[in-house]
């Protein structure tokens, strides 16, 4: 039979098919719609802008085509001959039972009986077609069997999956005998890694829907960026992160290395990324500062900026962390980030460039209760003003006033009030806080001095008396100690107000008393001493 060239096929611009008119219509119900109102030439010329598949493709349906509806449908055309035949109308009502949309159904119903390469094969020809029934059918498949214990092994790698018995006939001394090379749980990633940014958000939403491992699903993520960005473009780069951070955010927290989130934000430093996938990471990163090293938050200011290091970015950090998202931080959390920020802004203090305004605002981010000590925070004010020396008393005491006076030590306590640096209300409220403190100590003192004073606790009995005795030379201790203290107060604090002196003369009468007390005892030990024999004779 004579097969004409009546018609001209442009596909997409890349190549133009000469084909015979009326086989062509009589597959494809869009072309014989087409040709319905169409005039006598000699010869039709239709143009394809957006052809499924391209040139490849539309081959395969043309020999479709003059092979009456013959052709052999395998999972590696199988989504190539569903997606044209769906641009074509090749239905029933045109072809009859040899529709190719048809033929195309039945194979993709079998898909469950398809190897593991074969899945991948139909995904990959699925990259760039809008197919996605078939995508979700392969993707649910695949997910399907990654949740099946006995096939989630080593050596189920791609080019070990070439026969549908693959998933029974899998060897456990072979498994064992490769379990330094690969994990049970992850020997599909690198399979994986050759999806686009598109199916890997169908894979993981697919995945957590099937309550998959959080933990195995991170990884998997952090491995595909690093895959993928080895030979993608900058445009290619900006979607692969998007699309791991915008997946990582909704996994469990829990699940996430602060460690690798913070690999991610570096990355994410030199790319473009949307404001939205930022916001997420840093949240994500800010849920989990206290793991976080002083390495991890010395991240360089943005471009143009005059401070060294990105202060803004870790008080959103700050903020995220203390939101906590649904659950409270604990004290303990809070306490391990006091003491990280106090590293911080200690190292961040000489940066002649840095603010007040910035400065104060790392300095007040935590509450109070999340530092123990402010010794910490005293040091990093303190080279604060010793570099930013221009600044006035308000803007100093504005620092000064987020320092809590009652945490500070002794030691710290006789620094400030010396410290020229300081504003002198900043000394002041030192000083006020010091003989607060030894105040309160010596009140506790005198409590446990009006107890051991009174006669009941030397003379009752013998054996009272000895309890007595061994207590005694902790009590002088304290003393001892509390004496220590106040010298050093006066040492370092001559000129201080006259409440300082009486506490002073307080501490001396205590310790007279102390020694009355001693020279009692021994004499009444003395005068037992001396009655023991008159009582024995």
């Amino acid at each position: 039979m004579a097969v004409c060239c009546d018609l001209e096929v442009d596909v997409n611009g890349e190549e133009t098919f000469l084909l015979d008119k009326k086989i062509i219509c009589s597959f494809s119900g869009r072309l014989s719609k087409l040709f319905d109102k169409s005039t006598n030439a000699k010869r039709n010329k239709v143009i394809f802008r957006d052809f499924p598949g391209g040139v490849e493709n539309f081959e395969l349906i043309a020999r479709f085509c003059y092979n009456n509806g013959k052709i052999d449908i395998n999972p590696s055309n199988v989504s190539l001959l569903y997606v044209a035949a769906q641009f074509l109308d090749m239905n029933n009502s045109v072809s009859g039972n040899r529709n190719l949309i048809e033929k195309t159904m039945k194979s993709i119903e079998e898909i469950s009986y398809w190897t593991w390469s074969d899945l991948l094969a139909t995904l990959k020809h699925c990259q760039d077609l809008q197919s996605s029934g078939i995508v979700e059918r392969c993707l649910d498949s695949l997910v399907g069997r990654l949740a099946i214990p006995s096939e989630a092994s080593p050596c189920a790698s791609t080019s070990s999956l070439d026969s549908p018995g693959f998933w029974l006939s899998c060897d456990t001394k072979s498994t064992k005998s490769l379990k330094d090379g690969f994990s049970q749980a992850t020997w599909w990633f690198e399979d994986l890694s050759i999806l686009s940014p598109d199916m890997i958000e169908m894979l993981i939403k697919s995945m957590v829907s099937r309550k998959y491992n959080h933990v195995i699903i991170g990884r998997f993520l952090f491995h595909y960026q690093k895959s993928k960005f080895y030979t993608a473009s900058p445009d290619e780069k900006h979607q692969v992160l998007e699309t791991v951070i915008d997946m990582l955010y909704t996994l469990d927290t829990n699940s996430i290395s602060c460690k690798s989130l913070f690999r991610i934000y570096r990355v994410v430093l030199n790319l473009n990324i949307s404001k939205n996938s930022r916001n997420k990471l840093e949240c994500m990163i800010g849920s989990q500062l206290d793991q976080a090293t002083l390495d991890n938050l010395l991240i360089p200011s943005p471009y143009g900026a005059s401070y060294l290091y990105d202060v803004n970015l870790v008080l959103r950090f700050l903020k995220a962390f203390l939101c906590g998202g649904d659950q409270q931080v604990s004290p303990m959390r809070i306490k391990k980030v006091g003491s990280l920020m106090d590293m911080y802004i200690a190292e961040v203090a000489p940066d002649p460039c840095l603010k007040s305004s910035k400065f104060l605002a790392l300095v007040v981010a935590l509450p109070d209760s999340a530092r123990d000590s402010s010794n910490g925070l005293y040091h990093a004010i303190d080279i604060y003003l010793e570099v930013h020396a221009g600044l006035s008393d308000e803007e100093k005491m504005k620092i000064c006033c987020a320092l809590n006076y009652e945490k500070l030590s002794t030691e710290a306590g006789i620094h400030l009030s010396q410290n020229a640096k300081f504003p002198s209300k900043s000394a002041v409220q030192a000083l006020i806080s010091q003989q607060l403190k030894l105040k309160n100590l010596l009140q506790g003192t005198n409590n446990t001095k009006l107890y051991t004073n009174s006669p009941c606790n030397f003379i009752e009995t013998k054996g009272k008396a000895k309890k007595d005795e061994a207590c005694e030379p902790t009590l002088y201790s304290e003393r001892l100690d509390i004496s220590v203290d106040n010298e050093k107060l006066r040492e370092h604090l001559q000129g201080m107000q006259c409440r300082v002196m009486e506490l002073e003369k307080v501490c001396k009468k205590m310790q007279s008393e102390m020694a009355k007390i001693m020279k009692s005892k021994a004499a009444a030990h003395s005068s037992s001493a001396r009655s023991l024999p008159r009582l024995c004779s």
